[in-house]
Order: structure tokens, then C-alpha cells, then sequence
């Protein structure tokens, strides 16, 4: 009797595991399920060595573009300018720097921007160009930044920057003691010769603390922006790393005689760019909305309605 139980109880086993089997599978399932999600809520599960999966981006940039708080138009085109573009060597950030507001009107426009696009950065001072404006941009930062950036461009919101030719051109630079952008006097290519021009200068990250530390630029911020920051360096002996990019950035044709020149291929940035007509004129040279493709959605519009354009 006893051993014509067996074969009974191993099958009543075999069912019993039949039985449990989706149970025990759907169980399984469930518990992968919520690993997967914790995982996806808490990346750093994923993996015990994050490191081993480092950024593509080379190095970060900074680019402050100096403007007014009324200029709402003008920064959503520039939004559209810069929105469209980036580069694969760099993190390149975008922000648009100005004073104390000093309008109701400014605070609830901007603070509509900052819900939107977070890219505003409001300074503690009285708007201005040449009275210590550039200074106060600079010093801040340490400060009010919640990460460092290897190099901080000052920019006029004047200019056009291509910024992967831009990235291309820092690459192979030193990321210390480097001070970059278009020398003046405009025939000069010698970078040691003066300062460059505020269309757009670039400093790396250790030259902006030392602006933040120094007494020289603190006690002599007053007077025109970039040649005081020139002085300060060579007051400082800093900068011993200075690249004048020339002849990739330049003046729109025709706007500051020897500092402006036709349209090139490999442009780095266009500055003085005052109407509708050069900033049409230079998105049409360097084929920007090139990604444009057609649709029943905008009638009429595509590459070639745009370079048929008589301005």
C-alpha cells in the first residue's frame, strides 16, 4: 500500500506545481515591474557605476547675452535663433542678463519668461552699459550659479553666433587662464595687443573668480565694458592663454569700416546687426531654417519662398 501511494503524491506535486505556476510567473513579473519603475524614477539603480557612462559634451560654456527687460520681442526671436542650434563638443547655456527691474509690468512679463524658459538672469544693479554692468555679470556668478562652467562668454544681444563653429573653435583651447573673442583695434591680430571687442568675449571659469575675488576690477568697474576688463587683465597679469578669432567674427558688411567685412562660410558671429533686413539677410546666407520641409499645415512656405524673399 504504502508504495502504491508514491507515484499518486509525486503526481499530486507535479499538479500542485502545475497548478501554482502562473501564480508564481505573474508574481515574477510584478516584482520586475517594480524594479523597472523604481529604476526609472531613481536612475542611479540602474547602476552601481554611473561614471562609466560619462556626458558626450567636452566641455560647458556659458553664454550671457546682455540686454534690457523690455526687450521681450527681441529675446523670443533670439530664443528662436539659438533654440535651433547646438553642438556635440559642448553644453552650451544661454541666458539673458540685465539689472534690477523697475516696472510692474517687467516683473510679471518676466516672471512669465522664467516659468517658460529659465534662462533670465536678473543682477543686482541699475541697468547699464558702461558703468560697471559687465563687472557686476561677471563677479556675480561664482556665487548664483549652482555649477561652474569652463569658460563664461559676455555677449551684446547685437549678434549672431553660430555655435558649432563656435564649440569647434574652443576645443583644442586651454580651459585656464584664456581670454578669447575678436581683438581691437579691428586690423590688429595680435591678441596680447589690447582687449577684445563686447560683441562677444569669452573668459575661462578661473579668470571669473578672480574677477569675483580681485580688488583691481572692483575698484575700477567704471568705463566702457570691454576695454576695462582688458585693462584689469593686464593690471591682474592674467590671461596668459588669449585668442583674437579673426576673421570668423566680424561687424555686419559696411556697419564699422575696418572691423566689418562680407559674409563667410566659417563665421563664428556677426555683430552689429541693427534691423530686420541684416538678420534676414544673415539667416538666408547661412541657410538657418535649411530643416524646413513642406506641409499642407503652412501653405506656401518652404527654402525656397524664404530665399526668393526681396528684402
Amino acid at each position: 500500500m504504502v508504495n502504491s501511494d508514491k507515484p499518486v503524491f509525486k503526481m499530486n506535486q507535479k499538479r500542485l506545481v502545475l497548478t501554482k505556476l502562473p501564480l508564481m510567473v505573474s508574481a515574477v513579473v510584478m516584482v520586475i515591474f517594480i524594479v523597472f519603475n523604481l529604476c526609472i524614477k531613481n536612475p542611479i539603480l540602474l547602476s552601481s557605476n554611473v561614471q562609466n557612462y560619462p556626458s558626450t559634451k567636452r566641455f560647458s560654456l556659458l553664454i550671457g547675452i546682455l540686454t534690457r527687460a523690455d526687450k521681450h520681442e527681441h529675446r523670443h526671436f533670439l530664443r528662436l535663433i539659438y533654440g535651433i542650434q547646438s553642438s556635440p563638443l559642448a553644453q552650451i547655456d544661454i541666458k539673458f542678463v540685465f539689472c534690477n527691474l523697475t516696472k510692474q509690468e517687467q516683473r510679471v512679463l518676466l516672471a512669465l519668461e522664467i516659468l517658460q524658459f529659465n534662462d533670465i538672469i536678473i543682477l543686482n544693479c541699475s541697468e547699464n552699459m558702461n558703468e560697471g554692468k559687465t563687472y557686476t555679470y561677471f563677479s556675480s556668478l561664482p556665487n548664483i550659479l549652482s555649477h561652474p562652467y569652463d569658460y563664461v562668454m559676455k555677449a551684446d544681444d547685437d549678434v549672431y553666433f553660430r555655435l558649432l563653429p563656435l564649440a569647434s573653435s574652443l576645443q583644442p583651447l586651454p580651459r585656464s587662464d584664456l581670454y578669447y573673442g575678436f581683438v581691437i583695434p579691428c586690423q590688429s591680430m595680435n591678441p596680447f595687443v589690447s582687449y577684445m571687442s563686447g560683441m562677444g568675449f569669452i573668459l575661462s571659469w578661473d579668470l571669473v573668480e578672480w574677477i569675483a575675488n580681485s580688488d583691481i576690477p572692483r575698484n575700477d568697474s567704471y568705463g566702457p565694458e570691454d576695454k576695462m576688463v582688458g585693462k584689469w587683465l593686464n593690471v591682474g597679469k592674467k590671461a596668459k592663454n588669449r585668442v583674437s578669432n579673426k576673421p570668423a567674427m566680424y561687424d555686419y558688411p559696411g556697419m564699422n569700416g575696418r572691423c566689418s567685412h562680407e559674409l563667410i562660410p566659417h563665421t563664428i558671429a556677426v555683430h552689429r546687426l541693427k534691423r530686420w533686413d541684416q538678420w534676414l539677410d544673415v539667416i538666408r546666407y547661412f541657410n538657418v531654417t535649411k530643416e524646413l520641409t513642406t506641409s499642407k499645415l503652412y501653405n506656401g512656405l518652404n527654402i525656397d519662398s524664404i530665399f526668393n524673399l526681396k528684402l
